[in-house]
Order: C-alpha cells, then sequence, then structure tokens
C-alpha cells in the first residue's frame, strides 16, 4: 500500500461517524447478527463471484467498535475488498468465543492470490498485527465452522 493510501484511510477513518443509521457501532446492536459496509465506487472491485471468501479478524468485545470504524472507512474507501460485515452483540451459535467478535473482509476470488495478499497487506497497515485467517465462501455455506472441530482456513494465514 503507498504511503497517499495510508493517509487516505487514516483521514477516512478520522472521519467515520458510527453513531446513526447504519453506522450503528457493533457493540450496541442486538436485534441483528451483523453490520455491512460496501465500497461507495462498486465498480472499482470485481464482483463477488462463487470463488469468494474472506479475511476473518477475530477481535475483543471491548474493541470491536474501534476496529470496525477502521475497517468500515477503508472497506468504503476502496482500499480493502468489495465488503465488510462485522458481529454484533446478538449471540451467534456460529462463534467461536464470547469474549470475542468476528469482522469479515471479503474478496471477489480465492484464486487472486495477488487481491487476496493485498487485501490482507492493507489490513496489516491498518495496525492488524496478528494472525488472520482466510476461509473460503464455499466452507461457510458448506456449515464448516470451527465450532463444530473442523479447521476453515486454509490459504494465506
Amino acid at each position: 500500500m503507498r504511503s497517499t493510501d495510508v493517509l487516505r484511510v487514516q483521514e477516512q477513518i478520522r472521519s467515520v461517524d458510527v453513531s446513526a443509521g447504519d453506522d450503528r457501532r457493533p457493540s450496541e446492536v442486538f436485534e441483528q447478527y451483523w453490520i455491512h459496509a460496501e465500497r461507495k465506487d462498486a465498480d472499482s472491485y470485481p464482483e463477488h463471484g462463487e470463488r469468494g471468501g474472506k479475511w476473518m479478524l477475530f477481535i475483543k468485545t471491548a474493541e470491536i467498535d474501534e476496529w470496525w470504524a477502521k475497517i468500515k472507512a477503508a472497506t468504503e474507501g476502496g482500499l480493502l475488498g468489495s465488503s465488510a460485515k462485522v458481529a454484533t452483540m446478538k449471540p451467534n451459535p456460529n462463534a467461536a468465543a464470547h469474549d470475542t467478535r468476528l469482522i469479515r473482509v471479503y474478496t471477489y476470488d480465492l484464486d487472486d492470490e495477488g487481491d487476496c495478499l493485498r487485501v490482507r497487506q492493507a489490513l496489516r497497515d491498518l495496525g492488524v498485527t496478528w494472525k488472520i485467517p482466510y476461509k473460503t465462501d464455499a466452507d461457510t455455506y458448506a456449515g464448516k465452522y470451527a465450532t463444530t472441530g473442523v479447521r476453515v482456513s486454509k490459504r494465506y494465514e
């Protein structure tokens, strides 16, 4: 990621309003499982296909609002993949742990290694320093979750 892109992301992060409407804080939402963010310029990234996947960021519940603001701004600004979503406070039976929340950052095609790695690097540039798994949409659709004892991360760890 170029330094100008990093500066643009940092400016977007500072300007994100996470207080109303679609910009609700995940820690304050109890009636739905997920809050979504989409690229503002949908034509600037390939359409999500059947070979898509997502980077999975497991975040401490106490830090979820801060991390979501960063990821949301970067997604909407076109610096990540096509979309992202964050787990809210609504209890989810597929959750791996009760003290963490999940942010998913989607890529359009798991076989486009360059794009998958570009998105991972952008996440690193945003401050993600820990190991992050990548899960295919096919595994999600097949019901493969860590809570069922199936290892779901297969690529780009």
